[in-house]
């Protein structure tokens, strides 16, 4: 099991921040207005809320979720946060945050490799997440779509970043058919 312990300072930030980078990308990714924003925004938190009450959790997500609660982590999280994204424009933050997270991937599987399937598997959890969170298109929350199709392309980068493999997209065969 792998803890802030086997990381370097550098390392664990980036670790701490991956669920916002998560998060920030499906944002990004189709922005839904104020609310989406929020909700979004809001469901990186509450993943790592689940992941902290699950006694069957991944121990480094957990671990991830328990020391994001310390204000030098938070800090640093933030400050990370800030650095990353710093003079990109919201077009590109998407594609920076998928880059990050393949860096946060590759960095797991080398220094954590018993827990990186797991880690990156929660890390998507959180891209799910966040994609579930708000509604894409309509009015005040009316109408549109659970997830644009801006955000399910963002989730299948962020699963080929992770290492997974992208979710197939069953339909494109018959797309033209059913337009």
């Amino acid at each position: 099991m792998a803890g802030k312990t086997d990381f370097t300072p550098e390392e664990w930030t980036r670790l701490a921040a991956s669920p916002m980078v998560a998060a920030m990308a499906i944002t990004a990714a189709d922005p839904s207005g104020l609310w989406g924003l929020l909700k979004e925004t809001m469901s990186s938190g509450w993943a790592l809320m689940e992941v902290k009450q699950d006694a069957t959790a991944n121990p480094l997500a957990k671990a991830v979720a328990d020391d994001i609660t310390d204000p030098a982590t938070r800090t640093a999280a933030r400050d990370r946060l800030q650095t990353l994204f710093k003079g990109f424009q919201v077009e590109d933050i998407k594609n920076k945050a998928v880059e990050e997270l393949r860096e946060v991937a590759s960095l797991v599987d080398t220094k954590a490799p018993g827990d990186a399937a797991a880690f990156k598997t929660w890390l998507q959890h959180v891209a799910q997440k966040a994609a579930d969170a708000g509604t894409e298109g309509g009015f005040l929350g009316f109408g549109g779509v659970k997830i644009s199709e801006a955000e399910k392309a963002t989730l299948s980068d962020i699963s080929t970043a992770l290492g997974g493999q992208p979710e197939p997209d069953l339909l494109s065969p018959h797309k033209a058919w059913l337009a």
